[in-house]
Parts: C-alpha cells; sequence; structure tokens
C-alpha cells in the first residue's frame, strides 16, 4: 500500500486522464493521492475532486513561482481550509532558482500561509529551491514546527542538504522524496534518503513532473509512486514493505486522518 503525499491531478495533461489514473493506482497499490493547490483561481477545480474521490485529498495555497496571481491573505486562507477534504496550506514556500530580484512578496506570503497553519491546525506543504536558509529562518519566525505550538507538515520533493532536513525534523515537519531520488545523479539526495529516519519520511510524485526511473522523461502520475518507494528500499537496503507501510502510517499521522482504504470516507 503506497500514498502520492503531493501530485497535481487537476492540471489539464492529467484532469483529462483521471480514469486511467485511477486505474494505474489500483494496479500499483496506490491507495490515496494528496492533490496540492498551486492558486486561488485554480483551488475551485482541486477541491472538486477531493469531494468526488473518496481517495483523493486536498490543500489550499499559492506555490511560491506565481508572481501575477490574487495573493492570499490568512483570513481568505483560514476559510477555504474549513472542509473536511482539505488536510494542509499550501504547498507554499519560497524559492529562490526560478525568480530573482526583490522577493520579499514571496517571504511574506511564506508567512501569510504559516499563520493560516497554524490558525487552523492544518499541515504546511513547503516547497524550498536555493533558499533554504531563508526558508528555515521564516519556519522559525513563524512557529511553523510541532515543538513552537504550530501544526508541522513536510517538506515536499526534497533537494536539500542532510543538516537542512535535520532542521526541518526538529521542528516536526516531514521529509518527501520523489522521483528525483532515483537519479543517477543524485548521489547527495540519495545520502541523504539513507539518513532521515524511515519515521519522517513521505513519497510522493509530483506529478505530472519527475517522473522516476525508469519513467524518467515521461509523464508522471500517481501509480508511478511506488518506483520512489522501490529506489529507497534499495538505497537503505530495507524491505520494500517496511518503507511502504511506515510512509503510509506518517502520511495519515501527519494529515490527521484515519487509515482507511480506497473507497472509504
Amino acid at each position: 500500500m503506497y500514498i502520492d503525499s503531493h501530485c497535481h491531478i487537476n492540471f489539464p495533461e492529467l484532469a483529462a486522464r483521471l480514469p486511467e489514473i485511477f486505474s494505474k493506482m489500483t494496479e500499483n497499490a496506490v491507495t490515496h493521492a494528496l492533490c496540492v493547490s498551486v492558486n486561488l483561481p485554480d483551488f475551485p477545480q482541486v477541491l472538486a475532486l477531493a469531494e468526488q474521490y473518496p481517495h483523493v485529498y486536498a490543500s489550499v495555497g499559492v506555490h511560491p513561482d506565481y508572481e501575477d496571481t490574487p495573493e492570499p491573505s490568512v483570513e481568505q486562507l483560514v476559510a477555504l481550509a474549513d472542509h473536511p477534504r482539505i488536510v494542509a496550506i499550501g504547498e507554499t514556500g519560497l524559492d529562490y532558482f526560478r525568480l530573482q530580484g526583490d522577493l520579499a512578496w514571496q517571504r511574506e506570503r511564506f508567512r501569510v500561509h504559516i499563520r493560516a497553519s497554524r490558525a487552523t491546525g492544518k499541515p504546511l506543504i513547503i516547497h524550498t529551491r536555493a533558499a533554504s536558509e531563508d526558508t528555515l529562518r521564516i519556519m522559525q519566525e513563524e512557529g511553523a514546527g510541532t515543538n513552537a505550538g504550530g501544526a508541522g507538515g513536510v517538506m515536499h520533493c526534497f533537494t536539500e542538504s542532510l543538516e537542512v532536513a535535520q532542521a526541518a525534523i526538529a521542528m516536526g515537519f516531514y521529509i518527501s522524496f520523489s522521483g528525483i531520488v532515483s537519479f543517477k545523479s543524485a548521489r547527495d539526495l540519495q545520502a541523504v534518503a539513507r539518513a532521515v529516519p524511515l519515521s519522517h519520511m513521505l513519497i510522493e510524485t509530483d506529478s505530472p513532473y519527475l517522473a522516476p526511473v525508469p519513467f524518467r522523461g515521461r509523464m508522471n502520475e500517481p501509480g508511478l509512486v511506488r518506483h520512489v518507494a522501490e529506489c529507497i528500499a534499495v538505497l537503505r537496503d530495507e524491505p520494500l514493505e517496511r518503507i511502504a507501510q511506515q510512509t503510509t502510517d506518517n502520511f495519515f499521522k501527519l494529515f490527521k486522518l484515519p487509515a482507511v482504504g480506497v473507497g472509504s470516507a
């Protein structure tokens, strides 16, 4: 049993193939998926998927890469998150790789999401790229971690150092690995995957991006998350069943959900 803790099946290239995608999830024992919001205009589509399909959950948030998009307020995020199918705030965070210049707006947006997370008690989905120092600093300043009364969350599609992972874990966050961990060039990240405690690990696809080996270069989808688990099992020299069970348990624990099967409410 596997869970894709981060995907974008509302994106057009996947939304047009939902019956096929769900069938492949079943074939690969992927029982649930978390469809993650990236902006407010498309949020209704994300929520509609979670409302229609019992094995799909949703989040609400605005991605740090989206510059020309409606800016969320704490109050707006809190109101939109007041729904049983919304299990997280995000994705949010900082990205200094894709955008340059004065990114003060990005840091303020991140703070808004953390405050909404604290207000709702729903965990954060954090994206960080080329910005780990500021990401961790703002997490600490805003009390994002469970050690500061926050709801914690997950560092999604993790590509940073072990030191960054350890700092996030110390704040009560989980580390989520995507198909990148299976790439031959990702030796440093593979070392992180070996070292991160399994008790704080999630797996994801970030589909439609970053398909794992042996599907690299193709469109990604939730059913392929099992290949992320298989890679981690090999890296850690641990039984695949253990990786699958622990990451599944971690998902339900982090997002405060009952451990249910496909078709359950």
